[in-house]
Parts: structure tokens; sequence; C-alpha cells
């Protein structure tokens, strides 16, 4: 494959247009064309990035120059669109949560799978320098036996951000509140890192914003095969909103990244390394954001993710992040929802 693939954008609210400028920087792809369910606002998106616009799905999914299409419609839509892109012979790359239940997931992962075509999910902290040198610690042991892995996501949100949208803070659209929204990046990362908690007791609340289905405060007890514990705690009612934070302890070392940065980092028997490490810290992130203004953040983890997908179907091999561990995320959530539902211990299935 030579020429550059073809990206068409379904979607065209905020975070479309972080997929657009992203784009721009991804080598061998181009934006082609876009679509919404709004005319107008299709058409003011499309004269913006300079690309056609479709007047409807099929439309768009006919187009002989649409490879790749970015799904960025509200959350409980992903699957209305995902489903026929694969049919089209489309690859996807989903925002992230992949959709609000693990059948409609399931359902997009069986026919990427059918159709022979790429699911990618959009979880980009994943790809942050100071997130991939965590991982690599774990994996090398350095912690010991890992006693604690936490994640705190404690944002803000006002109330005109729930009442922009229709669907917003909606458990059929949006798929949960601080949580499934929000606090997913963190969380997925915090699952990446330190595998699939055993089991979860969690209790959530609403308690900073009106005219909303779902939590706007959440916190989770966690337990892990191997005994460790956790916490997660999101929240969309913590001004002015702080960056997110993931915490890991063993009895060997502990480290603390916040956003991308690794502020804290010590372990019992250091390397020439680590102070390396920990000078980086004094570093801006060029992945995070979004603490308190969901379009305070970059369009370097979009690009990234997006170059990794483009490389993937030309190397035809699996993109970094699949729709099966998309996924997990999303199970994890729904544990919780879950258990604050019952108010009872949750336990996972690996």
């Amino acid at each position: 494959m030579s020429s550059d693939l073809g990206f068409a954008i379904v979607g065209v609210g905020t975070i479309a247009d972080f997929h657009a400028r992203a784009l721009k920087e991804v080598k061998g792809a181009r934006l082609v064309a876009a679509y919404s369910r709004t005319r107008e606002k299709t058409a003011a998106f499309a004269d913006k990035h300079g690309i056609a616009a479709a007047e409807n799905l099929p439309t768009l999914l006919a187009r002989k120059d649409v490879d790749v299409v970015c799904v960025t419609t509200p959350s409980g839509a992903h699957l209305d669109v995902a489903i026929p892109a694969f049919k089209a012979g489309k690859h996807v790359f989903c925002e992230k949560p992949l959709d609000v239940s693990l059948k409609r997931i399931d359902a997009m992962i069986a026919a990427a799978k059918k159709t022979k075509r790429h699911l990618a999910a959009i979880f980009q902290s994943r790809f942050g320098r100071g997130a991939r040198t965590l991982k690599h610690a774990i994996t090398e042991g350095r912690f010991g036996r890992i006693s604690l892995c936490d994640a705190y996501i404690k944002w803000w949100r006002t109330q005109e951000y729930y009442d922009s949208g229709a669907w917003r803070g909606t458990w059929e659209l949006d798929g949960g509140g601080a949580l499934m929204n929000q606090g997913i990046h963190a969380i997925d990362l915090l699952q990446w890192l330190a595998g699939m908690p055993l089991e979860v007791s969690a209790q959530v609340n609403t308690l900073a914003h009106s005219r909303i289905q779902v939590e706007d405060t959440a916190v989770a007890a966690l337990k892990y095969p191997n005994g460790a514990l956790g916490v997660i705690e999101g929240a969309t009612s913590s001004w002015p909103g702080f960056l997110k934070r993931i915490e890991i302890s063993g009895d060997k070392g502990s480290a603390i990244l916040e956003d991308d940065r690794l502020i804290f980092w010590k372990f019992e028997k250091e390397t020439p390394e680590d102070d390396e490490i920990r000078a980086r810290a004094a570093q801006a992130s060029a992945i995070g954001g979004g603490a308190s203004d969901p379009k305070a953040i970059s369009t370097e983890g979009h690009r990234v993710q997006m170059q990794d997908l483009a490389d993937a179907i030309r190397e035809n091999r699996s993109p970094a992040v699949p729709g099966a561990e998309a996924r997990k995320a999303v199970q994890l959530i729904l544990a919780i929802y879950r258990s604050a539902k019952t108010g009872r211990k949750v336990a996972l299935k690996s």
C-alpha cells in the first residue's frame, strides 16, 4: 500500500476537531470526508478542514477514498457507526469508551474479526513516556511485591458542560458520568499497568450538578489476584480540577505518575537511569490535561495512536490498543456501577 490512507470522521462535536488536527501530522494519512446528523454542522466542519461533507452515513462509507472511519459520536452510538463501517470494508478508530455495554462492544469486536478489519480504541495515556517507563518497571519486577495500585481523577466540569449536549450525563448515550466519560483514561491506564482487579466495592453519588442521570463523584475499593489493594476515585465535582494520578507501591519501591510525569520515583535498588527519570519530571508532558476543561488537551496522543493504526494497516499487524484491550476499562467501570447499585462486592472475570 503506497498511497495515503483516507480517514473520515463521523460525528463533528468537540473531539472531532482534535482528530482532524492530529491527522495533519500523521505520515501516510489524510482526512477526506466527514458526516454528522446535522447538515449545517457537517458543512461547517468540512469547510474548516477542507474536506468533503457527506450527506449521510451510507454515502460516506461508499467512498473509495475512505479506508478508516473515526467514530466521534456520543458513546452510546459508537456501535451504530462501527458495524456499518466494518461491513463496508473500513477500519475503525473509535473514541473512548468503545460503547456503553459489553454486549455492544462484543458485537463490534466480532464484526471487526468477521470482516478482517482493525478496531482501534483511543487510550492515548498508554503512549506517554512516563506511562511506558512505569509499565516497564512493573514488568521488570522493580516494585517487588506490589501492595497498592490507585487511580485518582479529581476533575471539574461546569453545569454548562453537561447542559451543552442532550446526551451528556445520560445512561443511554454517555454510559455513565465521571468514571465512564472522564475517568476512563486513568482507569484504563491503571488496568494496563496493574492488571484487572479480582473484585470491586464501590459507592457513587451526584453532588455538584443537576439535570444529569449519572454520577459526578465515585469511589471504588479494589482487590487484586495477588492480594494487592487499590482505590479509584473519580469525580467531575472537584473544583478547580486536579491532574490525574496513578500511584503504584510495593515492598521494593513506589512511583507516582501525574498525567504523564513521574513526580515520585524511588526504589530500594536504584539504577543509573533513575536520576534521569526523576529529572524528566520537571518537563511538561505532551499527553494529558482536561482536568477542568475538556478542550485543554493536546492532539499528540491522538496523533501517536493514529500513526500506530496507519502503520498497523500497512504492516498487517494488530494496533496497539485493539478492541479486546479497550473492552477491559468498560468492564471494570460497569462492575463499579453494579457494586454501587447493589451495595455488594462484584467479582470480575479475567
